[in-house]
């Protein structure tokens, strides 16, 4: 193999490297690209995800009142239950003291 041959030998496997290289470029630029409406749905799919996370947000806030709202309310039941408790154990006893002593003056 002179000189000339190996010249055009070795242009011809550079050449070849260099298509196969475009090529699989070519490939993978092509199974990659992203199309409009891809992007499309993306930036949808993300607004959606932004404003259900607002609505959980939103809704977490109300649970939180609430729960403080119905303890409060429990609380002053459970205060007004002890009240009443307290009364009817007072009235309980006043009652009995009553009967006795109409019990002591009849006899």
């Amino acid at each position: 193999m002179n000189r000339t041959e190996f010249i055009v030998a070795t242009a011809i496997i550079l050449f070849v490297a260099y298509m196969i290289g475009w090529f699989s470029h070519w490939l993978v630029h092509r199974f990659t690209r992203v199309s409009k409406d891809d992007v499309s749905e993306l930036e949808r799919l993300a607004r959606e995800l932004h404003e259900a996370e607002e609505t959980r947000d939103q809704a977490i806030t109300y649970l939180q009142q609430r729960e403080a709202d119905l303890t409060n309310q429990l609380a002053q039941a459970e205060a007004e239950l002890s009240a009443a408790m307290d009364g009817l154990r007072d009235a309980r006893q006043e009652t009995e003291e009553l009967r006795q002593y109409i019990r002591n003056q009849k006899r």
